[in-house]
C-alpha cells in the first residue's frame, strides 16, 4: 500500500469532514462564490431543526428534564453540610444550622439565579446553550490562534468534568433515595446496596427505548415532587419559624466569621445544593430561556428554599434528626410512598444527566474531539433523542462501581462537588470572553461581575479540593483521562490531515489532465468522499489504479463540521461544477446535528444535478496508521489513538450511507 492518507480529516469524527484548519474549505467556498459558479441548497425539511415545546407543556417538560438533578439535592445536601459542624456528643447549635441554611439559600441565589438564570443564559449560540456552545462562541470571537486553543482546552476540561458528574449523579441520587428504607423499615437496611444496583441497572437498560416514551410522565412526577418538597418544608418551618430569618445573608457571614477554616470545609458540602445548575444552560436550546427561567423563579426555587429551611428547622427542633433530616420531615405513614416518589425523582434526575451526556458526546464527535461511535435514534420524528450504547454502558459501569465502593450517599458526596465546581469555573472563564467580545461589555464591568463569580467558584472549588483523598479524586481522574483521550484523538487526526496535504494531488492538475487521458468512462454516479475539496481523494486514485475506469458522473463530497449548532437554512450544501458532469459538493452540519449524507445529496436534483440514492456508489478510504521513522506522537499516545481508531464506527454508519453502496480502499499512513 502507498504510505499516505486517505480521504479523512483531522477534526472530523474519524471520518470524512474538515481538516484541522478549516481555512482551506472556507477559502474554497469564498473563491467559488466569487467566481459565480456555485449554488447553495438546504431544504426546510431536512430534519436539522427541532421544535421547542410551548406554554404549560414547556413548563412541565422543563420540570421533568432540566430540574431533576438540582431538585433531588435536598435528599443529601443539607445533611452533609450540617454533619461538618455536628457530632453525636456536640450537636450543631441553632445559629450554626441557620448559618448553613443561609449559605445554602445564597448559593442558590448567586450561582443559579444570578449567574446562570440571569447572566449565562443570555449567551446562547444560535439558540443553543451548554459549555460546548459557549466554547465555540468564545473561539469564534477570538482572533488569536493561541487563545482559541486555550479556550478550547478550557471547554474540553469542563466537558470532561461533566462526564464525571454524569457518572456520579445516578449513583448518589439513587443511593440517597433508596436509603430512605433505613428510616421507614430499619430492619431492611441490608438491602439498600442491592436495591440501588437493581434500580441503576434497570435505568441504564431502558435507555435504548429513549426518553420520548416516558418523557410525558416526567413533568407531572416532578411537579408532585416539588409540591411535596414545599409542603414538607412548611411543616418543618412551623417547628421553628425563626428559621426564616436565615434569608438574611448576615447569618451566612456570621457562620463564616465564627468558624473560619471549618466554614471553608463546610462550603464543600453547601455546593451540593447547586448541583445541576449547568443543566439550566445546557438544555436552553431544547426549551428556550423563558420556560426555564419561569419554572426556576416561580416554582423550583421557592420549593427548594422551603424544604431546606424546613430541614434546618427540624434539626434545630430535634438534633437527632441529622441521621436523615429529609425523610424524618415526612410523617411515618407517608414514608414508604415518599420513598417511591423519591426513587422516581432520582431516576428522572439521573435520566437528565445521561441524556445530556449522549448529546454532549455527539457534539464532541461532530467537533472532532472524539471518534465516531454508534448512534441510535430512539424517535423517528425527533433528531435530539439519541442513544449511544457504548457511552451508556460506560456510565452504567462507573455508577455501579461507585455504589459498591462508597456504599452511602454521604460518603459519595465527597466525590461529587469537585466535578460541579470545576465545570462552574470553566463556564465562568468562557463567559468572560463572550460577554466582553460578543455583548461588548466594558472590561471593568466584566472584571467586576465575572471576577466576583470567579472568586466564588474558586472558593467552592478549593473547598472541594480538600475532599480529593476522600473521593474527590474520582471526577478528577475521569476528567484527566477524558481530556487525554480527546486531545490525543484531535492530535492524531491533525497529523493525518497534515500528511494528507503533503502527499496530495491538486484538484486543478487532475481536471486539467483528464480530457487528454485515455481513462475509460463507465455509466453510473460515483461519490468520492474527501476531507479537502482542493485535492484529489486517494479513493479516486486507487480506483483508477485498480479498476482503470471513471464513472460518467462524479461528485467530490466534503462534509464540513461547523463550530455552530446548526447549518443556516438554505445553506446546507454548496455545489460547484468543476467540469462537465463533475461537481464539487460541500455539505455542512452544525455540532448539534446528525449527518445524513444521502438525504442532503438528494437536494442536488433541484439544481439539475442528477442524484439517484439507489444507484450512487460511494468511494472512501480506510486508514492503516503506523508509526513513522520519525514519530510525531509519543508511543503511549499512539497506542491510545490506534485503540480509538480501531473501535470507531464506520463512515457508512455515521453518515447514514447504505453499506451496500460503499467501496472502500485501504491506505497505509505513517505519522
Amino acid at each position: 500500500m502507498p504510505e499516505h492518507d486517505g480521504d479523512r480529516a483531522s477534526n472530523s469524527p474519524h471520518g470524512v469532514g474538515i481538516p484541522n484548519d478549516s481555512g482551506d474549505i472556507v477559502q474554497t467556498i469564498e473563491q467559488a462564490r466569487s467566481d459565480g459558479h456555485t449554488h447553495e441548497i438546504g431544504g426546510e425539511n431536512d430534519g436539522s431543526s427541532h421544535k421547542r415545546p410551548a406554554g404549560m407543556g414547556a413548563l412541565l417538560t422543563v420540570l421533568g428534564v432540566v430540574y431533576g438533578d438540582i431538585g433531588t439535592s435536598p435528599l443529601y445536601a443539607l445533611q452533609s453540610s450540617v454533619s461538618i459542624v455536628s457530632s453525636p456528643k456536640a450537636p450543631a447549635q441553632p445559629w450554626e444550622i441557620m448559618g448553613l441554611a443561609s449559605l445554602t439559600f445564597w448559593a442558590l441565589m448567586l450561582i443559579v439565579t444570578i449567574k446562570y438564570v440571569i447572566l449565562i443564559m443570555r449567551a446562547d449560540h444560535d439558540g443553543e446553550g451548554g459549555i460546548i456552545a459557549l466554547m465555540s462562541l468564545a473561539q469564534r470571537v477570538c482572533k488569536s490562534q493561541h487563545f482559541r486553543w486555550l479556550f478550547g482546552l478550557v471547554g474540553i476540561a469542563g466537558t470532561c468534568l461533566f462526564f464525571g458528574d454524569s457518572i456520579i449523579t445516578p449513583a448518589i441520587s439513587v443511593l440517597s433515595a433508596v436509603e430512605g428504607i433505613e428510616t421507614a423499615v430499619p430492619s431492611a437496611s441490608h438491602i439498600i446496596i442491592p436495591l440501588a444496583m437493581i434500580v441503576l441497572v434497570g435505568l441504564f437498560s431502558v435507555q435504548v427505548l429513549g426518553t420520548g416514551k416516558i418523557g410525558k410522565a416526567f413533568g407531572p412526577i416532578m411537579v408532585a415532587w416539588f409540591a411535596v418538597l414545599a409542603i414538607l418544608g412548611v411543616k418543618g418551618i412551623l417547628l421553628y419559624p425563626h428559621i426564616l430569618l436565615a434569608l438574611s445573608p448576615t447569618f451566612a457571614l456570621e457562620f463564616i466569621i465564627m468558624h473560619g477554616y471549618l466554614s471553608f470545609i463546610a462550603l464543600g458540602s453547601v455546593v451540593l445544593s447547586v448541583t445541576g445548575a449547568e443543566a439550566l444552560y445546557a438544555d436552553m436550546g431544547h426549551f428556550g430561556r423563558a420556560p426555564i427561567r419561569k419554572a426556576w423563579l416561580f416554582f423550583v426555587l421557592p420549593s427548594l428554599t422551603l424544604n431546606y429551611f424546613g430541614q434546618a428547622a427540624l434539626l434545630i427542633h430535634n438534633p437527632h434528626a441529622l441521621s436523615n433530616p429529609f425523610y424524618l420531615l415526612v410523617p411515618h405513614w407517608a414514608q414508604i410512598p415518599m420513598l417511591i416518589l423519591a426513587t422516581f425523582a432520582t431516576v428522572i434526575a439521573s435520566q437528565a444527566g445521561i441524556s445530556g451526556s449522549f448529546s454532549l458526546c455527539r457534539q464532541l464527535i461532530q467537533l472532532g474531539y472524539l471518534p465516531r461511535t454508534r448512534i441510535m435514534h430512539t424517535n423517528a420524528s425527533e433528531e435530539a433523542q439519541i442513544y449511544l450504547p457504548s457511552l451508556n454502558w460506560i456510565l452504567a459501569f462507573g455508577a455501579l462501581v461507585l455504589v459498591l465502593s462508597f456504599r452511602t450517599s454521604s460518603a459519595l458526596a465527597a466525590a461529587y462537588g469537585i466535578a460541579v465546581t470545576g465545570t462552574f469555573l470553566c463556564t465562568c472563564v468562557l463567559a468572560m470572553v463572550v460577554f466582553r467580545r460578543v455583548f461588548k461589555w466594558k472590561t471593568a464591568t466584566v472584571a467586576i461581575v465575572f471576577g466576583f463569580f470567579f472568586i466564588v467558584d474558586s472558593i467552592f472549588f478549593s473547598a472541594n479540593v480538600l475532599k480529593i483523598p476522600d473521593g474527590g479524586w474520582v471526577p478528577l481522574a475521569i476528567g484527566i483521562i477524558s481530556t487525554i483521550i480527546m486531545t490525543t484523538w484531535k492530535r492524531g487526526r491533525s497529523l493525518i490531515a497534515a500528511r494528507q496535504q503533503a502527499d496530495s494531488m491538486p484538484m486543478g492538475s487532475f481536471l486539467a489532465r483528464l480530457p487528454q487521458s485515455r481513462t475509460i468512462r463507465v455509466p453510473g454516479l460515483a461519490v468520492f468522499l474527501t476531507a479537502n475539496p482542493d485535492i484529489v481523494p486517494n479513493s479516486l486514485l486507487h480506483n483508477l489504479k485498480h479498476n482503470k475506469v471513471l464513472h460518467d458522473h462524479i461528485l467530490f463530497v466534503t462534509v464540513q463540521n461547523l463550530d455552530q449548532p446548526e447549518a443556516e437554512r438554505g445553506h446546507r450544501a454548496i455545489v460547484q461544477e468543476l467540469a462537465p458532469n463533475i461537481h464539487r459538493v460541500i455539505v455542512r452540519y452544525g455540532f448539534m446535528e446528525m449527518p445524513n449524507l444521502p438525504r442532503a445529496l438528494l437536494e442536488l436534483n433541484a439544481l439539475g444535478v442528477a442524484f439517484d440514492a439507489i444507484q450512487a456508489s460511494y468511494f472512501t478510504s480506510h486508514e492503516l496508521v503506523v508509526r513513522s521513522r520519525v514519530p510525531k506522537m509519543q508511543l503511549w499516545r499512539m497506542w491510545i489513538f490506534l485503540l480509538l481508531q480501531r473501535n470507531a464506527a464506520s463512515t457508512t454508519e455515521f453518515l447514514r450511507i447504505p453499506p451496500d453502496r460503499v467501496v472502500e480502499f485501504g491506505v497505509r499512513i505513517a505519522i
